[in-house]
């Protein structure tokens, strides 16, 4: 009637249905001619009839920006539930289901999708079902409910949870729109951008960036459509909805997301980016956390640029300059590049422990053999297993990896490294004839078994066997050998090692540059001696001095025992879990403060324990991957590092403010992060009591180390739960995100 130009006077009644109300500028400009025309916004999917309905006020001033779609009508039933189907209260979004008279029976010859979408009514009578929309609603204050779109269509982009129909209607409400639909797109891998596709109102002309400039005054900067398209007509399915898979790529304007880079630095510094966060392209403007990235991937991108560039920067100036642009301009203040891990030509006649390895020999001779420093990991397999190709393989990983193969004897009472042959180690697995109800109890006490350092292999590897075609197989690492970034490359190397031996091959690996006992040496080298004042470990000795001074000795929690006089370091597990909008919600907060997640879900805990508490002065323990040089990406061993966190809860400080105060300290730990925690403890000296551990008894790690996929040509794996039953802390978050392949918060589990 617009493009004509015609009023319709005689026209009253209009029902909407079919796909969500848009007020557009033209729907009402069409109702304000006439004060008796009547507008209902109708609701209900095919599987039912219209299920609510809703009648808009004839003064058109009235409407609201959006339309709610009503109340249920007679004799049916709507629910808004969560996802554990419990009803959300008002305001909150849940998903729409439905019963009542008109609901279909299911799907003609579709069992399997009929079971999924018409599922048991927990509210109704025995045998009644209920039909899950796959609408998200939530009820307003005046008892109605308003549509927010599909479950389907809430989408997260680089960590922000976006709901499509917001930034339709924010477009809709644009003077020049007629139509609008909007999607996620993800033309170039790891590159997702939303796009909207407008057609323009009768006699009007869309300008791009003016449309998008308003839409940023509405909406948030991460909703904002990256590119809109102009379209005469939105394509259309057979029924009469937009047809999304039709919809044309948008020709992306490279120039407006920011210039190229002018300088060879700059060039340089894209092509890192791009590296360690494993996407495309990288402009000079983009921000290195908005693509992805967090604290561990900041220390490799700094590796990166020391091996690129030859330059020394902090990850403070990753946090403080995310960007090319920013960070190129930090680079001519940048110190020399500390001396590079490289292989030593010849070892001396006795190598010593690295600073990490003192501590867990020491607590080994301490205490004697336990499952305290036990890395399990128990994986299922399903099939034709090859055991000597499998044994094959395990000579060929302890070839390569000499952390593997060493055994820690004492010279003149002195630890020592000791690199045993390939022969003379001797890796096999073990093989236990199992069932599955005997299974859980033998893989409890496998992973159990202590070590004897001087004279085992630090990793024991047992193959429990329940049928031909069925098998578990467990591999212990001891910590002094290996750590969580470990378990990647031994996975990997492990399959790609079976695989070439199940073929009658070798493995084609590619010579590893260095080994741990390289860098040990490197280690103690970097750090210098401790009497220079000079030198690396000096200079951050100092600082932890100061950061760390009065720290209280024990972190106070209610507890439901007391404490024994010696920690016997037993312990169980409780599984944690996040939701993906819980996780999506962490992510923004962070991308808004400048802060990491890691820091958020710290701040979140440090506040926790005061409110149980604690006090004001909490310190907490948390894991750093100890990797500073690239050389050590795809090595076995032992080189992650504990920081001490302190948090100063003082003032009743708003979140932000407690966030910029971990913020702060986080950094600054960071940067001093050398130090091996054994020798911060010697150093420091606290007050030593063997009832709990040395400057702080709560740990949180956030691990967002590369996993290693096993994969064994022929079989099928899984990994298969197992613990150890002992616990280093008191209370020990060990969390981890779970993110898809564009970047997308899953969820958070642990």
């Amino acid at each position: 009637a617009r493009e004509q130009g015609l009023t319709l006077p005689a026209l009253r009644h209009i029902g909407q249905a079919g796909e969500a109300l848009r007020l557009s500028s033209t729907v009402r400009d069409f109702f304000s001619a006439s004060s008796d025309r009547h507008l209902y916004n109708h609701y209900g999917p095919a599987e039912t009839h219209v299920v609510t309905a809703h009648t808009l006020p004839g003064d058109v001033t009235r409407w609201g920006a959006t339309a709610p779609i009503g109340r249920p009508i007679w004799n049916t039933q709507v629910y808004v539930l969560d996802a554990g189907l419990a009803p959300v209260p008002p305001g909150v979004t849940g998903e729409l289901y439905i019963g009542g008279a008109a609901l279909a029976r299911g799907y003609w010859d579709r069992p399997g999708l009929t079971a999924e979408r018409f599922v048991a009514n927990p509210f109704g009578a025995a045998g009644e079902r209920m039909y899950r929309t796959g609408d998200l609603v939530r009820w307003n204050g005046a008892g109605e409910l308003e549509y927010l779109g599909r479950a389907d269509s809430q989408v997260k982009v680089r960590g922000f949870r976006i709901e499509l129909g917001e930034v339709e209607a924010a477009l809709a409400a644009q003077e020049t729109v007629a139509q609008a639909t909007v999607v996620v797109r993800e033309d170039r891998p790891g590159d997702q951008r939303v796009v909207a596709y407008v057609v323009p109102a009768a006699d009007q002309v869309v300008e791009r960036r003016e449309v998008r400039g308003r839409v940023a005054e509405a909406l948030p900067e991460y909703m904002v459509p990256s590119a809109i398209v102009v379209m005469d007509a939105l394509p259309l399915t057979p029924s009469g909805k937009v047809d999304r898979r039709a919809l044309p790529a948008p020709a992306i304007d490279t120039a407006s997301s920011g210039r190229g880079p002018r300088t060879p630095q700059e060039e340089i510094l894209c092509g890192v980016f791009a590296e360690v966060l494993g996407v495309a392209q990288v402009g000079v403007h983009d921000s290195f956390f908005d693509l992805g990235g967090h604290s561990l991937l900041a220390t490799r991108l700094i590796s990166r640029v020391r091996s690129v560039l030859g330059v020394e920067l902090s990850v403070r100036a990753v946090f403080e300059a995310p960007t090319v642009a920013a960070l190129a301009q930090r680079l001519p203040s940048a110190g020399k590049a500390r001396k590079a891990l490289r292989a030593v030509g010849e070892r001396p006649g006795v190598v010593p422990l690295s600073f990490a390895q003192r501590r867990l020999w020491f607590l080994h001779r301490l205490e004697g053999p336990s499952a305290t420093y036990n890395m399990p990991m128990a994986i299922r397999l399903t099939g034709e297993l090859d055991h000597d190709a499998l044994r094959a393989a395990l000579n060929d990983v302890t070839e390569r990896h000499e952390s593997l193969r060493t055994v820690f004897p004492e010279v003149d009472g002195m630890p020592q490294q000791k690199v045993l042959s390939v022969s003379a180690a001797g890796l096999g697995p073990s093989l236990v004839p199992t069932t599955e109800d005997e299974l859980a109890t033998k893989l409890a006490a496998a992973a159990a078994e202590g070590f004897d350092l001087a004279n085992d292999l630090p990793l024991h590897v047992t193959l429990f066997v329940l049928s031909p075609t069925e098998h578990v197989l467990l591999l212990v690492l001891n910590h002094i050998a290996g750590d969580g970034w470990s378990l990647g490359p031994l996975s990997r190397d492990l399959g790609e090692a079976y695989a070439a031996r199940v073929a009658g091959g070798v493995p084609g690996w590619t010579e590893l540059l260095v080994q741990y006992v390289d860098y040990t040496l490197w280690q103690q080298e970097l750090l210098g001696r401790e009497d220079d004042p000079q030198s690396v470990i000096s200079e951050q000795v100092d600082y932890w001095k100061t950061a760390l001074e009065d720290v209280p000795e024990q972190l106070q929690l209610p507890v439901d025992r007391v404490r024994p006089a010696v920690t016997t370091y037993r312990g169980d597990l409780v599984d944690i879990r996040m939701s993906a909008e819980l996780h999506g919600r962490v992510v923004a907060l962070a991308r808004e403060c400048g802060v990491s997640v890691f820091m958020v879900l710290q701040a979140a805990l440090v506040l926790l324990l005061r409110r149980l508490g604690a006090g004001s002065d909490i310190a907490l323990g948390s894991p750093v991957a100890g990797r500073m040089d690239e050389a050590l990406d795809d090595l076995v061993g032992f080189f992650v590092n504990t920081l001490v966190l302190r948090t100063d809860v003082s003032g009743d400080p708003s979140f932000g403010e407690l966030l910029g105060r971990v913020r702060e300290s986080d950094l600054a730990a960071y940067a001093h992060q050398d130090v091996p925690f054994e020798h911060l403890v010697e150093v420091l000296n606290p007050a030593r009591s063997l009832s709990h551990h040395p400057l702080f008894q709560v740990m949180l790690a956030l691990q967002n180390t590369p996993q290693g996929a096993f994969v064994l040509p022929g079989l099928e794996s899984r990994v298969e739960p197992v613990g150890t039953g002992t616990s280093r802390f008191d209370l020990f978050f060990n969390l981890r995100e779970r993110v898809s392949g564009s970047g997308v918060a899953l969820g958070l589990e642990g």
